[in-house]
């Protein structure tokens, strides 16, 4: 990767990909972004962010912006923002983009996302980061940050913080973005699943804001017993996350608000949503290794139910469960 003046693609540049490359753009970083839906508006308008920490705006003239991933130069970091129920097109995606020495960062959620690049492109190129911020699209070309934003990344091949894990570190922390080089990736997946999980789970499956489901005593004991069981699953998988993650993600919730997590608004949106990295995956590991989760399978079954309606509805094919 080039360490002075790298070259950035944004693969999927929806709310979370149109944020931080956003970022990377507005302090003078080389980013490319690759759109869908939003392209034209994009196109005509630039790319707007009204966010906590300062509104700012890419103007139409300096953005650079693309429907066809054949036209976009190839890059030193391809960042992937991809919904991970889009990850059957990372091969034609990201394959395009690579040098030799390209490094590839996965900000998507859940878990299994890392596994499936490096068995394409190879684990030495593959970073993983998980981004903690409350973040949505509310209009094309225009993106909403109302809170947190720091993002947690690490190498998938080593567990140890790399030179090249500290340097693209360093272009988030450049940019107004906090970012830390973690030493164990998947110590850092199943952290945050400890909040994705309850919250995209249960958002998703009764429709409910994140303010909702911990302002009563139901939703909070429910909310508990979810994150208690993901503890599980982490210590069947090899990683022990400590009790106090739990009071912790609570915590941080309260600050939030009314907030719809992304699998709630995927759902609002008719949009198939991440339901197997984020919960199927997570009980895959957990039976895998002798964990008892039944809060977990019974939410993942309503989850898949509620999917298979979208995509029903959407024509979509049904995946595998």
């Amino acid at each position: 990767m080039n360490a002075q003046h790298p070259s950035i693609a944004i693969v999927g540049a929806g709310a979370v990909g149109g944020y931080y490359g956003a970022r990377l753009a507005q302090h003078g970083h080389d980013v490319h972004f690759l759109l869908r839906g939003d392209y034209d508006a994009v196109r005509r308008n630039g790319l707007v962010v009204e966010s906590c920490d300062g509104d700012f705006r890419l103007p139409a003239e300096t953005v650079r912006v693309y429907d066809d991933v054949s036209r976009m130069p190839k890059a030193d970091l391809v960042v992937v923002t991809l919904k991970s129920t889009s990850n059957d097109q990372l091969e034609p995606l990201v394959g395009p983009l690579l040098k030799d020495e390209s490094a590839v960062l996965t900000l998507q959620n859940g878990l299994g996302n890392e596994d499936r690049l490096a068995e394409l492109f190879g684990a030495r190129r593959v970073l993983g980061g998980m981004a903690f911020v409350c973040i949505n699209r509310v209009a094309p070309g225009v993106i909403r940050h109302t809170d947190h934003g720091i993002i947690r990344l690490g190498e998938f091949a080593v567990r140890e913080r790399t030179e090249r894990a500290r340097r693209v570190a360093g272009l988030f922390n450049a940019s107004r973005v906090k970012c830390e080089v973690l030493d164990d990736l998947r110590f850092g997946r199943w952290q945050k699943l400890v909040w994705n999980v309850p919250f995209n789970g249960l958002g998703a499956t009764l429709d409910l804001t994140t303010d909702r489901l911990v302002n009563t005593a139901e939703g909070l004991a429910l909310v508990r017993q979810l994150m208690e069981e993901v503890r599980a699953a982490a210590r069947a998988d090899g990683v022990d996350l400590p009790a106090d993650l739990v009071d912790a993600n609570i915590n941080n919730t309260l600050s939030m608000g009314p907030y719809k997590s992304s699998m709630q608004v995927d759902r609002q949106q008719g949009r198939a949503m991440e339901v197997e990295a984020i919960l199927g995956e997570p009980l895959r590991r957990a039976r895998a290794g002798g964990a008892q989760t039944p809060v977990l399978e019974a939410l993942c079954r309503a989850a898949r139910v509620v999917d298979a309606g979208i995509r029903i509805r959407g024509g979509a094919e049904l995946a595998p469960a």
